[in-house]
């Protein structure tokens, strides 16, 4: 009997280039059973292992690479350190200390290497000993100011490996050294010697050739490249962090005691000031105004308008009262609430979608696990390359300064920086910003499946309606707030969502409801008692009928009405007649109209997919502006519509939020669950939508594909440069620092273009 599997994850330092990625992920791999996945933005690997496998082991593959792993403590572990952690004590890994040391690397650098610069490119500033000056500005920055570039070199090399700093070493270490051999033993080192600059590979003297600008321009491009790159990917990572410091740190529990017989005038409850680490499912807590909802719950007393913005990405704030959900993180904004909580730490709304955002974070795309494969031979590939390209300039005749360039070129534009970022960066941004949208991305291949969908089918209750009954129309022999009062006079005992629905619109008009006696529920057919001593029911017209209640003229005229709208009626009956009639509908989503017309000018044909009678569902299809309509289906007959569609070579998204849709969400190419569905619908979909709106849902499919857009926008930039690149430095068309700016900035690139998905906007 095999092992049970456990998950882990690793923190990596030291990894720069895809090459890396791929090296630590062979490392893994080749343990027994082990399958991992590691992420160059993030600077994690989630790894799956037999239970046979200690986490020392993974530590050790990873080290045998040449990098360093830590074991990540599970997400409630990672919560307490951060809410103890102050802002200046952040471990050596910090990205803010990270930057912070490459700032200063930069910073020095970038003023000893200018002087040096500019003496090689203006042959006119160029004095007696000129060369001698270069050499001792340059030299800190080779050794010092490429310190993190040579140090992972070596520590690679011990393990016979090679990365892009291995490229990059070679480069800025062969033009520094070129340039000390000719000072000391050829000509460069003679008083009076003068040098120019060109863009192109020199024909000159080898022996009085100096590369100290390359050697140290190379390196503070190379810092600049780096610096950009890691505070582009802590902006980036901004979202996932901002979610998961929402939850508060403190929380007010409310303790109830037994009543002292010996001071009746004590309270009988007290609040208490607790770490949020010690509340307990089922602990009532107190909410003021202005608070953070310190976890998931259910409201007690009170009521209040709550921010949930920051969580479900919707705007306005929603009333909440008694019996109402709420979630942790959201922001009460007037009243107080007490909430009795119903699930704490990793199991909160919040936690479970921080948890959501990082695992999406570490996937791949099918084009970026091709690109690692590339990366993973890239190096040693231009490493021979760079030798060829000498040897063939040095056997054309050509000097050997000419040869050298073209070498050092060739090692310095190649380095595959820009592959290794092009996904994890774009996957970091747009679920970061999906996040703040209330839109969770399951991983790239879900932004794969969401580029080509035609089709999408769209579940009625839950989706497309609200899923809660409302009153549509009342028609009434006299006053229509009698008709109300009575009928809600008599449901107010029930919990059926219709008598909800005719209780909330009496609540709303303020029609005052009389006292009922003798009250009576026949289940599935009515309610009848007595009211001001009269008789009076509300329920099914035949139950009227069957009491004894005669349907007059213009009652059956409005319940015809009724039927034509597919509608839900009551009838509300007194001194032997029913006297009115309450028509009661799931309403329509009020965005949900706009939706389907955005989904129709993205390229999808929408399709009503419903369980609901046909005229019901047509209906809700005719007012929201859907033109097919599938009724009375089965789960299995949504699965059959979703295969239907596929084997007419359609691709297919599914938008539901039941129990019934999520066979249906499985099958298709693209599942979205909404948030306020259920867990097994949520657990079947490629997205997920934490308000529950339509338009959110759109704009989840109009975001996947700005996010896949971006991916093959990198992807390509990156290919393209390479292959642009390395053939112009190996014709000699390229001086190495030129050469080095362009390496730079194709990272650069690959970085701020991931960026510009922090500016996605949902459609007005």
């Amino acid at each position: 009997m095999s092992a049970p599997l456990i998950q882990l994850d690793l923190d990596i330092e030291g990894m720069t280039c895809a090459s890396c990625v791929a090296r630590v992920e062979k490392r893994l791999t080749a343990l027994d059973g082990v399958e991992a996945q590691v992420n160059l933005a993030t600077e994690r690997a989630t790894v799956t292992a037999p239970s046979t496998v200690t986490a020392d082991e993974l530590v050790a593959a990873v080290a045998k690479a040449g990098y360093t792993a830590t074991v990540r403590p599970p997400a409630d572990e990672r919560d307490a350190a951060n809410r103890e952690q102050t802002p200046t004590s952040g471990p050596p890994s910090d990205p803010s200390a990270t930057v912070t040391t490459l700032r200063t690397r930069l910073v020095v650098s970038a003023v000893l290497a200018l002087p040096v610069v500019l003496l090689a490119m203006i042959p006119a500033w160029q004095f007696d000993h000129w060369q001698w000056l270069s050499l001792t500005l340059a030299t800190p920055v080779v050794f010092w100011g490429g310190y993190p570039f040579h140090r992972a070199t070596f520590v690679t090399l011990r393990h016979g490996s090679v990365t892009m700093d291995t490229l990059i070493t070679l480069g800025t270490g062969a033009a520094y050294l070129w340039s000390v051999w000719a000072l000391f033993f050829g000509m460069a080192g003679m008083t009076g010697m003068r040098h120019e600059f060109t863009f192109f590979a020199p024909d000159a003297d080898p022996s009085s050739a100096l590369y100290l600008e390359v050697a140290a321009g190379v390196t503070v491009f190379l810092l600049a490249g780096r610096l950009i790159e890691q505070r582009s990917k802590r902006a980036a990572g901004e979202a996932l962090r901002d979610l998961m410091t929402l939850g508060a740190s403190e929380v007010s529990v409310l303790r109830h005691r037994a009543p002292d017989p010996t001071d009746l005038m004590a309270p009988t409850r007290t609040e208490e000031r607790i770490p949020i680490e010690q509340l307990l499912v089922g602990d009532h807590f107190l909410v003021r105004p202005g608070e953070s909802v310190a976890t998931d719950g259910i409201v007690v007393e009170g009521a209040a308008s709550v921010d949930e913005s920051l969580v479900t990405g919707e705007s306005v704030p929603v009333e909440l009262t008694a019996g109402s959900r709420v979630i942790g993180g959201t922001i009460a904004r007037g009243g107080s609430l007490v909430v009795r909580a119903t699930a704490v730490g990793a199991e909160t709304q919040l936690a479970r979608m921080a948890q959501a955002v990082e695992a999406a974070q570490l996937g791949k795309s099918r084009v970026q696990r091709l690109a690692d494969r590339v990366s993973s031979v890239f190096v040693p590939v231009v490493l021979v390359i760079a030798l060829g390209t000498a040897i063939v300039w040095a056997f054309t005749g050509s000097t050997m300064e000419a040869a050298f360039t073209a070498a050092v070129a060739v090692l310095i534009i190649a380095c595959p920086c820009a592959l290794g970022l092009a996904t994890p960066v774009a996957l970091l941004v747009g679920t970061g910003r999906g996040a703040q949208l209330g839109i969770l991305i399951a991983g790239p291949e879900a932004l794969e499946r969401a580029s080509g969908i035609d089709r999408i089918l769209l579940d009625k209750t839950g989706t497309v309606t609200s899923g809660r009954m409302s009153v549509r129309e009342v028609w009434a022999a006299g006053a229509t707030d009698e008709v109300l009062a009575l009928g809600a006079a008599l449901e107010a005992a029930s919990e059926h969502p219709i008598a909800e629905a005719i209780v909330a619109e009496a609540t709303r008009r303020d029609a005052a409801r009389p006292v009922v006696s003798d009250f009576a529920s026949l289940e599935g057919l009515g309610v009848t008692g007595t009211i001001n001593g009269g008789s009076v029911l509300a329920g099914r017209p035949a139950f009227a009928e069957d009491q004894g209640f005669r349907i007059g003229p213009d009652a059956a005229s409005a319940l015809a009405a009724a039927a034509e709208r597919a509608s839900t009626v009551v009838v509300v009956a007194w001194d032997g007649e029913v006297r009115g009639v309450v028509e009661v509908a799931d309403t329509v989503k009020p965005e949900a109209r706009a939706a389907i017309g955005r989904a129709v000018s993205l390229g999808m044909t929408p399709v009503l997919l419903t369980g609901d009678n046909a005229a019901v569902a047509a209906r809700v299809a005719a007012e929201v502006g859907i033109t097919e309509v599938i009724a009375d289906a089965s789960p299995s007959d949504k699965v059959a519509a979703v295969e239907r569609l596929q084997s007419a070579g359609h691709r297919v998204a599914m938008i539901g939020d039941g129990v019934n849709d999520a066979a249906a969400i499985a099958t298709a190419d693209l599942g979205i669950a909404m948030g306020t569905g259920t867990d097994a619908a949520k657990g079947a979909a490629d997205l997920s939508i934490v308000s529950g709106s339509l338009a959110t849902a759109i704009d989840a499919v109009r975001l996947s594909r700005r996010t896949l857009g971006i991916i093959r926008g990198n992807l390509f930039w990156a290919f393209a440069y390479n292959v642009a690149a390395i053939p112009l430095a190996a014709l000699g068309l390229l001086n190495p620092m030129i050469a080095g700016a362009a390496m730079a900035f194709s990272s650069v690139f690959v970085v701020l273009n991931s960026l510009r998905l922090r500016r996605f906007r949902p459609a007005a």
